[in-house]
């Protein structure tokens, strides 16, 4: 609040006189603070970080016979370089023949694109579920059963995802993304093997001697 003083002198010979002195006050604005304060915090809704549920092997060891072995026909192998590259080959070295290593990104017309064409039977099925549940009303649960067992498909793919020490932690969480979007239930985060940094190696050695070469 502001006040006003007035001091007035008086003398036989002089002019009265008027000076103005003012004072503001701020008490009231530090109570307004914290009231706005308070209110904010009562009012606003904190931001909740946002999760992702990775189901991790479990560390028990199992039988040789319960353990299952990965098809190469089903085996897709994500490599993730520096610089934002990322690399995917299908199967594994047979006959000391490499397999074809191919460099793409992570955008709708890369990765994405090929992990669809190699899981378009699980996908058709998965969208052909979700349209009788529509029809039928069935619940939820029949329906995530139904969902698990169409992800299981034998001839469904098999992902490996491997990251360089030159890879960013961005690289992996895209890589997840890219797995759900394309409804890919079976995929493992691994190691990457000297075989894998071979394969990356040759392909950028072959890339710059065609460079010289033109």
């Amino acid at each position: 609040m502001a006040e006003i003083a007035q001091n007035h002198r008086k003398g036989p010979k002089r002019r009265r006189t008027k000076k103005l002195s003012t004072r503001v006050d701020f008490t009231p604005m530090v109570d307004l603070g914290f009231l706005l304060i308070t209110f904010f915090m009562l009012a606003t809704t904190l931001n909740k970080p946002q999760t992702m549920e990775i189901a991790l092997p479990s560390k028990e060891k199992s039988e040789k016979d319960e353990q299952t072995t990965i098809k190469a026909s089903r085996a897709i192998t994500i490599l993730l370089g520096k610089n934002n590259a990322v690399y995917y080959y299908e199967g594994t070295r047979e006959n000391d023949v490499d397999p074809v290593l191919v460099k793409t990104n992570f955008s709708p017309a890369g990765l994405r694109t090929f992990l669809v064409k190699r899981n378009y039977e699980v996908m058709s099925k998965i969208r052909e579920l979700r349209i009788e549940k529509e029809k039928k009303k069935f619940s939820d649960e029949e329906f995530d059963k139904k969902l698990t067992a169409i992800k299981k498909d034998k001839n469904a793919p098999i992902v490996l995802i491997k990251a360089t020490d030159e890879s960013v932690y961005r690289n992996l969480i895209d890589a997840l993304d890219e797995m759900a979007i394309c409804n890919i239930d079976r995929y493992a985060i691994d190691d990457i093997a000297p075989f894998d940094l071979d394969l990356i190696e040759k392909m950028n050695a072959e890339k710059k001697n065609q460079n010289g070469i033109q």
